[in-house]
């Protein structure tokens, strides 16, 4: 497709000063004539008026106004300043353009011009004259010129600049007598004048380049592309203009050297824009400028690939491919073109292949040029340009494959890390090639990609196994090409990492698990179906399964090989013929002995996995190797191997443990061992376990269980000489400080042990008995230091051994055990534990052992009437121990053994059990707290010593008590256990509390399992131990509180038993069976409520005096839990709790000077108060005057509650009543209680305030209002003038106070306060705003003017609808009242009422 010619547009007019005309040769004003409205030339257009703007502006500043370069501009001759004009049209950066340092005019300031200066003018004008002169030869001159201007920095004048520039265009310009080598010469003086006058060059090519009619001389094109090629970035401005009129001219430009030259300048300008992409920040240009420096070249490029490419001339083709080429590198940095230029390379490189170019440069140029595009393209988030890239590097393969080897190399070794990655995924697409040529180079890439192997970065040895990936899946049989897989391995094994126990896991960081998971995919996805590949990869993937570090590619490994073996079953010696490779004799060296690989496979399947899918491919893969393991292990393997494969695949519903399944692999092991009758076989599996025994990490997993599979080997092994002498070689050379190896050595006896009972225990005894005849002289001799770690070894061998002895207990047949367990198993362990000094380790030897003595003789099962004569001396020697150790030095797992032993014949007696539990008790509940114990300065042994106790001590003592309840059969254990435990859970400290309360759980626990046989004995204790419990549920400790809750659900268990409601009996046993549940918000809620209804009235005050005190010491983050047990509490045991309102109420009131108790205390406070109404509010009013702000707040809380209107209610009442109450004043009696009587009702009214404030329900209000209106009246009435009351108690008396401040003289104004709140809540504001404007609560106040605010008070209540009837018969007494203040409040309140009647009457 051709490229459209765009026709010619009529030319724009210009501005004033537009068209200037430039002396000198340059022409500048032609190229301003020509520009066309649509081309990029419009904008240099209006330039070229802006700056003559701004030099008209320039001449009407004044001289000191200017910059010194301004001014030599003006102070110049006019044609150099039209030329500047001109220039700044041609270059929009022109003012940040790279310039000499002085001025292109000559109208400089005058100064002293130096002598050096002076003689270089002159040499250059000399030179200069000789060419218009036509002085010697042209072309030496036109050299000597050259030389001359590369040390130019600008001192040429202008007008010289112009004769050369005239002379030099004259000479390229010639037709005629000019030879081509004067035309060269002249354009390298062109471009070394470009140096210090590059605008000036530049001006005079484009002049050139955009002649009318005409294709430019090839001289100048030429030129243009020195100017690219020297000055690249300072092309950057003309690359516009220079495109359009190449643009102009493409469809006159035929073939030959015109063409080439034009693709010269098309290549060597877009290598320009290219630098410039690269170092943009060195070049002034708009940076939004790139987008269109494309958008100039896309056109040139789509011509050059429509007409040029079909060009006959071998030089021509070349040509357009270079120039295509460097375009085209351009275009790809460009998102909008991109994709249309990798459409365009595939093809471009067929095209490529048709050149016949002997150097073969010119053939890779296209992906030279692309290189630097390789890391964007990889990054590209589609696929298309990365396969388009792919097949033009398989193809440029073809073309030139040394050439192409050596560019992708170039990056691998020297190059960025991206390159790299991206060189490296070419490479990979060269592994599919299947031309020859490619595929003998093959072999080289692998030489070189070696280099790139060990690189640190991620990235690039992720790219290196990917190429290994697509090496291998081009379906290769050369052995080279599988070589490779090698480098699978050890990059796997070299992301691993540290090691961690267990010797099959390793720490790894997310990239490195990256590359390992890589590894793994590749591996899985090898394809083992190609001829010949049994003998390729079968010597190469066996030898990777026996070392550890490979044990993660298991999985793969594993399926590779097993399809190998059935492609060799299946194959027979047909496979022989077909496979071109053999393996060589150092191959065959490298393969892994059949014991190695049972024992690795072994490892890996008992290993503790967190899946089963290596321990299944471990499995899968012995059962394919059998025949080479060994010939009599098929027919077990077809049957064993599937049973353990339906535990990992889940096939079976019993799940296994790692111990569980451990210990099945290991008889999996042993049923091995059995059909093969070659003792030297299972021998030299024995040396292959101790072998890999020896290259195993110390006291990692992998280790400990080879020990336990060495001793399953010896135990099978029929050469009993060879069984007992590696028994005795683990006894002498095991380093029992080590306690790893010792663990393993007590494996390896043990497990031999199982079949060889006698012979293992007599090797035993001949140690022992060797040791102890030796030790005390070993001991006695030698230096202090000697001694010392003699002491200390001698320890580890005691320890050692009784840890031995109760191994084979464990291990031993049971017929055979109790025939030698008393006296020779447990009478060693005794012996060896009597020492001057007992150490650690050996402590927790003498533990250990007895207890997995007393369990292997209880695993027995029916002893008979065999009797342990040596457990009461066992016991004794633990609780002797026990006692006479510090708590520092209690070793955890001793009440284990005690609980173990406890459980042989013959028992103890019952003072010796409550001996033992005292003492058991006292030493482990008076421990120190975790946080002591870190403060003490403490040995490291001393520490560990904490730790274990404070671990497995407490559980340990509750077990042990579970097993004396199983031995009790009475309830007088369970009241030992409870008398000597109520001590430990009311304990000060809560470390204690919470050690007593796990052992308490253990205990109830029992208790309830043997409920009957304990005849309800916990259910007669049910109120006082529900509530010490209820007080621990809000303990500080987290645990505390759980195991407060774990044993409420053992008590509420047993109650239900006792209750006669069976639901409700159901109803708390599910309550209980939800305390694990993970809420346990509303679950413990449930359960409180459950309790209180469970309580019976005879032990609701039991509950209540252990629940209670508790509040005073509680602390502020267990508030809530304590405080939902009083609220629930309060509910359900409301009709119990009558006679103890008072002091209930008492007691929750000392908790409201504390913030975090207010909020449940007001909450409290309203439960009883809803319930008993009138107990809760006498107590309030007995608290007495002044009212503090904690009373206030509960007077206010009850008033904002659903019972306000009726607390309300009930202190109208006690008003009236107090009304009643008064008597005469005949006697000091009298008058004593009148002035209580009056105290009260300023009490009552008080509490009236404060409630009424808080008061949310108006409507009620008013309904209560005829009887709350009439006693505040009649109240403020009766006190009309007296002065301030007195407190009757001390001798002086007391102020009254009334929110902090003291009490007025006029008592009635309390009333009044309180009326004036009352009738705010019940009118309108604007019957308030009345009552305020007119003074009616100071007249009320003043007895002078006491029944004018009666009057007002009335005539307001009337209007506002707030006299009812009942007011009016309640007031309607006073009249006759004995009492004149009362009859004078009436007779003004009636009388209103009269006139607003007959006013009413008048009115209507």
């Amino acid at each position: 497709m051709g490229m459209t010619r765009v026709p010619p547009q009529p030319r724009p007019k210009t501005h004033h000063g537009a068209k200037v005309r430039v002396d000198g040769g340059v022409g500048a004003v032609r190229v301003l004539e020509r520009l066309e409205p649509h081309q990029a030339g419009w904008d240099i257009f209006k330039h070229v008026t802006e700056t003559n703007r701004q030099q008209q502006e320039l001449q009407r500043q004044p001289p000191w106004r200017r910059t010194q370069r301004e001014q030599c501009v003006h102070l110049g001759d006019p044609a150099a300043l039209r030329r500047m004009r001109a220039l700044r049209a041609l270059c929009p950066c022109f003012g940040s353009q790279s310039r000499p340092a002085h001025p292109e005019d000559g109208g400089r300031a005058k100064k002293a011009v130096p002598e050096a200066v002076t003689t270089f003018v002159a040499s250059g004008a000399s030179l200069l004259k000789r060419l218009q002169d036509h002085e010697g030869d042209r072309v030496e001159t036109y050299r000597e010129l050259e030389s001359f201007l590369q040390g130019d920095d600008g001192s040429l004048q202008s007008g010289v600049v112009n004769r050369l520039i005239a002379e030099v265009s004259s000479d390229m310009r010639a037709a005629q007598g000019v030879t081509d080598d004067v035309k060269m010469a002249a354009s390298d003086v062109l471009v070394a004048l470009a140096r210090s006058r590059f605008h000036f060059v530049m001006s005079e090519l484009q002049s050139h380049l955009k002649a009318m009619g005409k294709v430019p001389d090839e001289i100048v094109l030429l030129t243009l592309g020195k100017m690219a090629r020297s000055y690249a970035l300072r092309c950057i401005p003309f690359v516009g203009m220079t495109l359009l009129a190449l643009r102009a001219m493409l469809s006159r430009v035929g073939s030959g050297r015109i063409l080439r030259a034009v693709c010269s300048v098309l290549e060597q300008w877009s290598k320009g824009v290219n630098t410039y992409f690269g170092s943009r920040e060195q070049c002034p240009f708009p940076r939004n400028g790139e987008a269109q420096l494309c958008e100039d070249i896309y056109p040139v490029f789509r011509y050059a690939l429509v007409n040029w490419l079909g060009c006959e001339e071998e030089e021509d083709k070349q040509a357009v491919l270079r120039a295509v080429a460097a375009m085209m590198e351009v275009l790809l940095r460009e998102e909008q073109h991109r994709e249309h230029a990798w459409e365009q390379l595939l093809w471009l490189l067929h095209q490529s292949q048709e050149v016949r170019d002997t150097s073969r440069v010119n053939k890779i140029s296209l992906t030279q040029t692309l290189f630097p595009q390789l890391p964007d393209v990889t990054k590209e988030p589609g696929l298309a340009p990365k396969a388009e890239l792919h097949r033009c590097i398989a193809l440029q393969a073809r073309i030139c494959p040394e050439e192409t080897g050596m560019f992708l190399h170039s990056p691998e070794s020297g190059g960025s890390k991206a390159g790299r990655v991206a060189a490296l995924g070419l490479l990979g697409a060269l592994a599919h090639s299947d031309a020859p040529s490619v595929r003998e180079k093959l072999p080289q890439v692998m030489e070189a990609i070696g280099s790139v192997c060990n690189d640190p970065s991620a990235q690039v040895r992720r790219a290196v196994l990917e190429f290994i990936r697509e090496l291998l899946s081009s379906g290769s049989q050369s052995c080279w090409a599988w070589d490779v897989v090698g480098h699978i391995f050890s990059e796997f094994s070299r992301t691993s990492g540290r090691l961690v126990a267990g010797g099959l896991f390793a720490w790894v960081t997310p990239e490195e698990g990256a590359l390992r998971a890589l590894c793994v995919d590749i591996l899985g996805s090898l394809d083992v179906s190609l001829r010949g590949m049994t003998k390729l990869l079968w010597p190469r993937l066996l030898q990777y399964v026996v070392p550890a570090q490979y044990s993660g590619m298991l999985i793969p490994l594993s399926r590779c090989l097993r399809a190998l073996v059935e492609r060799r079953e299946s194959a027979g010696c047909e496979e022989d013929e077909e496979e071109p490779d053999a393996v060589d004799s150092q191959e065959r060296a490298r393969l892994p002995a059949p014991q190695a690989l049972l024992a690795r496979l072994l490892v890996v399947a008992a290993a503790p996995h967190k899946s089963g899918e290596r321990a299944v491919a471990a499995l899968q893969l012995l059962q394919a190797l059998h025949g080479r393991i060994h010939r009599a292990l098929g027919v077990v393997w077809t049957t064993k191997i599937p049973l353990l494969l339906q535990y990992l695949e889940g096939k079976v519903r019993r799940s296994l443990d790692s111990a569980e399944w451990e210990h099945r692999v290991l008889k999996f092991l042993r049923a091995s061992l059995e059909p093969i009758e070659d003792r030297a076989w299972t021998m030299g599996l024995s040396q292959e376990l101790s072998q890999q025994l020896g290259s195993s990490a110390p006291g990692s997993w992998e280790k400990l269980f080879l020990y336990k599979a060495l001793g399953t080997v010896l135990a099978a092994c029929q050469d009993l000489r060879h069984v007992q002498g590696q028994v005795l070689r683990f006894l002498q050379e095991t380093n029992p400080v080590q306690l790893s190896e010792a663990q393993g050595m007590i494996s390896v006896v043990s497990h031999t042990a199982e079949s060889h009972f006698h012979l293992v225990l007599d090797t035993v005894n001949m140690f022992s008995t060797a040791f102890t005849r030796g030790w005390f002289y070993q001991t006695s001799m030698g230096w202090k230091v000697q001694q010392q770690q003699k002491m200390e070894s001698a320890q580890a061998i005691r320890a050692a051994l009784m840890c031995t002895y109760s191994g084979i207990a464990l291990r031993a047949p049971k017929e055979q055990l109790l025939t030698r367990v008393d006296k020779e198993i447990v009478g060693n362990i005794l012996r060896l534990s009597r020492a001057k000094q007992r150490d650690l380790q050996l402590k927790l030897a003498l533990v250990q052992s007895i207890t997995e003595v007393s369990c292997a003789i209880q695993a027995v099962g029916d002893c008979g009437s065999f009797e342990l004569s040596l457990k009461q001396k066992a016991t004794w020697t633990l609780l002797d121990w026990i006692k006479g150790e510090p708590w520092d030095s209690l070793v955890y797992g001793v009440f284990q053994a005690l609980e173990e032993l406890s459980k042989l014949r013959p028992p103890l007696r019952r003072e010796e059990n409550h001996k033992l539990l005292a003492v058991c008790c006292q030493t482990v509940l008076s421990c120190p707290s975790k946080e002591q114990m870190k403060k003490g300065r403490k040995t490291v042994r001393a520490a560990v010593n904490m730790q274990l106790l404070h671990r497995r001590c407490v559980e340990d003592l509750g077990h042990l008590l579970e097993t004396f309840l199983e031995a009790e059969v009475t309830s007088a254990c369970f009241d030992d256990v409870v008398h000597v435990l109520k001590g430990w859970l009311t304990s000060a400290n809560e470390w204690e509390r919470e050690r007593a309360l796990q052992v308490c759980a253990h205990v109830l626990g029992a208790c309830k399992e043997r409920f009957e046989l304990m005849r309800g004995r916990p259910c007669k204790r049910f109120g006082s131990l529900v509530g010490l419990l209820a007080t621990l549920t809000s303990d500080c400790l987290a645990t505390s509180r759980q195991r407060a809750w774990v044993c409420l659900g053992y008590l509420l268990q047993m109650q239900a038993r006792t209750m006669e409601v069976v639901p409700q009996a159901d109803e708390i046993r599910c309550l209980g069976e939800e305390l694990n549940s993970p809420d346990t918000v509303q679950t413990c809620a449930k359960i409180a409520k459950a309790v209180c209804k469970c309580i019976p009235p005879a032990q609701a005050t039991d509950f209540l005096t252990a629940v209670l005190p508790s509040l005073l010491h509680v602390t502020p983050t267990c508030v809530k839990p304590l405080w939902k047990w009083v609220f629930i509490f309060l509910v359900e045991c409301r009709k119990e709790i009558v006679q103890e309102v008072p002091k209930i109420l008492k007691t929750l009131c000392t908790y409201m000077r504390q913030s975090t108790h207010r909020p449940f205390l007001l909450w409290a406070v309203f439960l009883l108060a809803h319930f008993h109404q009138e107990p809760v509010v006498s107590s309030l009013l007995r608290k007495g005057l002044p009212m503090d702000s904690d009373t206030v707040e509960l007077w206010r809380s009850l008033g904002r509650s659903t019972i306000g209107i009726q607390v309300l209610r009930c202190l109208v009442e006690k008003l009236n009543r107090a009304r009643n109450n008064c008597l005469g004043t005949n006697s000091s009696a009298c008058e004593w209680h009148n002035h209580e009587t009056a105290l009260e009702t300023l009490m009552i009214t008080h509490a009236i305030s404060e409630v009424v404030l808080a008061l949310r329900s108006t409507e009620e209000l008013r309904q209560l209002l005829p009887h709350l209106l009439p006693s505040l009246l009649r109240w403020a009435s009766e006190t009309l003038g007296e002065e301030r009351l007195l407190s009757p108690l001390g001798e002086g008396g007391r102020q009254l106070f009334l929110k902090g401040q003291v009490l007025e003289e006029k008592p009635c104004r309390v009333f009044l306060m309180a009326l004036e709140l009352v009738l705010g809540k019940c009118m309108a504001e604007k019957w308030m705003r009345l009552l305020m404007n007119r003074a009616a609560w100071a007249l009320l106040e003043d007895p002078l003017t006491h029944s004018d605010g009666v009057r007002l008070l009335t005539s307001v209540l009337v209007h506002a609808g707030l006299l009812s009837p009942c007011l009016k018969q309640t007031l309607f007494p006073w009249l006759d009242s004995c009492s004149v203040k009362l009859r004078v409040t009436a007779t003004a309140f009636f009388a209103e009422l009269s006139w607003d009647c007959s006013t009413t009457r008048t009115r209507e």
